[in-house]
């Protein structure tokens, strides 16, 4: 039966359906079907010991009456929906005179043809559509697609019943300009063998396949079709292997792999030659550690060669090798490292931020935050400073003909070499004395409060008084989701009661305000 592996809604729940059939002693037709929530099942296919089908959990599945699933609607009849162009709906809800399409509304002179005609201009009008949600299984009728929405671009067909790469074809097939396409939270079959390259997908810049079981070999399969694919999604799907892109993906510039479970790090080296991947999202893949063998310390490596962001949040990375690693990357300028091992290494986060700072030369922003000149110059210096005796123990010197450093020194710090030339070597008088103040982390106990705002209770916080006021207002926007923008801070003196000093240089750190432990930060917006 065509029944077989179509996606089905029961009630509010999804299944595909495993098995048409009878199921003896009982009389008439049943589904078979395997739920996308195991809870919601009853057996794994097997009933009175028979196996009529098999499921991935020994309790996800049912038999169910087919008059108790629903096999969803077409494209079109969706769109109707949605849009509140359908003319039995109108009826039903007492409105068959108006029309509401975007702010206007349309009212109907009580002549059917004009009504229609009026629905075949909005349907036209339609340049970007959302069917999320709407049951939508299958193509409709061929041709009626092109006939009525000519102009759609973006089309959002995610968590639907489409059970095939083929009726997603079928619908592009008749969109002429499509550009984006986000056919996200569909449990559907994709070709196993390369398909006859067709143009459907000619246009296609974005395209959204999260949460639909492809496998990374689906995806090279598909990919000859999409020439002009600019963004690729394709978090939570059990890619847990890579294989070389051939001849393919060469256009694109973002790819997201986020909650993927990763092999290993080295899987990264089969997608590192797509020459125009500018964008890589690694979110929660598994990955501890990141490798480029081509090249060696303080050498640019092959791989990625126009990568300028990469997010390896949420991952296993522990050892700070793989952040010396990144300074390998020609064109890296923005790094997200949060929820990684390696900063637990490191009690303090700015400490922590300016160790990846001075560890990756050409990085413009870290975790979302800009990294202005200053703040470079001083993590340099400071690095510089802190290594300075390590250097002197491992070899290093300051006279450039005794200075050599041993291996081991250069493979922990490779950039250490560049920063001397940058600055000059560590001064034996910088190295005698106490430690850069930054640090030392010179923490300072601040009461936060918001004058205008009795409702917002004063919170107490330790911050390093190198702590730009920019990265302060960071700090209160995760507290007070105020944007920093709209803050305006000053401060009160524990010791002068009643003065208030204006913090208005963002650049600027606390210490140069002279700020003390026990004062008080008033924030106001």
């Amino acid at each position: 039966s065509d029944a077989l592996g179509r996606r089905v809604l029961c009630g509010t729940e999804r299944a595909t359906v495993r098995y048409v059939g009878s199921v003896p002693p009982t009389a008439g037709i049943w589904l078979g079907v395997e739920w996308d929530d195991p809870q919601r099942g009853k057996h794994d296919g097997t009933y009175e010991g028979t196996q009529y089908f098999k499921c991935r959990h020994p309790r996800g599945g049912s038999f169910i009456r087919p008059n108790k699933a629903n096999f969803g609607v077409d494209f079109l009849t969706a769109i109707k929906d949605r849009y509140g162009l359908n003319v039995e709906q109108d009826v039903q809800h007492g409105t068959e005179d108006t029309l509401v399409f975007g702010r206007k509304t349309v009212e109907f002179v009580g002549m059917d043809s004009i009504a229609e005609q009026q629905r075949q201009v909005q349907l036209n009008q339609l340049v970007d559509i959302s069917v999320r949600e709407c049951a939508v299984s299958h193509a409709g009728q061929k041709e009626e697609i092109s006939r009525t929405c000519a102009n759609i671009r973006h089309i959002n067909l995610s968590k639907n019943l489409i059970s095939s790469w083929e009726t997603v074809t079928a619908i592009a097939s008749q969109v002429q300009n499509l550009e984006t396409l986000n056919i996200s939270e569909n449990k559907m079959k994709f070709p196993s063998t390369s398909t006859s390259v067709s143009s459907v997908f000619s246009k296609l810049r974005i395209l959204a396949l999260n949460q639909t079981e492809i496998t990374w070999t689906e995806v090279l399969l598909c990919a000859p079709g999409w020439p002009a694919l600019e963004e690729l999604y394709l978090t939570s799907n059990n890619i847990t292997v890579l294989e070389r892109p051939d001849n393919v993906l060469q256009t694109l510039k973002s790819l997201d792999l986020s909650d993927n479970q990763l092999l290993d790090g080295n899987q990264l080296h089969l997608i590192a030659h797509l020459p125009r991947l500018e964008q890589l999202i690694l979110r929660n893949t598994g990955i501890s550690s990141i490798h480029f063998p081509d090249a060696g310390f303080g050498c640019k490596t092959k791989m990625f060669p126009s990568l300028k962001g990469l997010a390896i949040n949420d991952n296993k990375i522990s050892q700070w090798s793989s952040i010396n690693e990144l300074d390998k990357l020609p064109s890296l300028r923005s790094l997200q490292c949060h929820n990684n091992p390696l900063m637990d290494t490191e009690k303090n986060p700015e400490t922590l931020r300016q160790l990846i700072i001075a560890k990756i030369s050409q990085l413009e922003i870290l975790n979302k935050s800009e990294i202005l000149p200053a703040e470079r110059k001083g993590a340099e210096l400071d690095y510089r400073k802190i290594f300075g005796n390590d250097w002197l123990a491992a070899g290093g010197n300051w006279n450039p003909e005794k200075n050599k450093p041993s291996e081991e020194f250069l493979a922990a710090h490779p950039r250490y070499p560049s920063l001397c030339l940058k600055y000059g070597a560590p001064e034996e008088g910088e190295l005698k004395g106490r430690q850069p103040l930054t640090l030392k982390n010179q923490l300072l106990t601040l009461t936060i409060k918001c004058p205008e705002k009795p409702e917002q209770k004063p919170v107490e916080k330790k911050l390093p008084e190198s702590m730009t006021i920019q990265r302060v207002k960071g700090l209160l926007y995760r507290l007070l989701k105020i944007p920093g923008s709209e803050l305006k801070l000053s401060y009160e003196s524990s010791k002068l009661e009643g003065k208030e000093v204006e913090l208005d240089n963002d650049l600027k750190p606390l210490q140069f305000y002279s700020i003390e432990n026990g004062d008080c930060v008033l924030v106001r917006w």
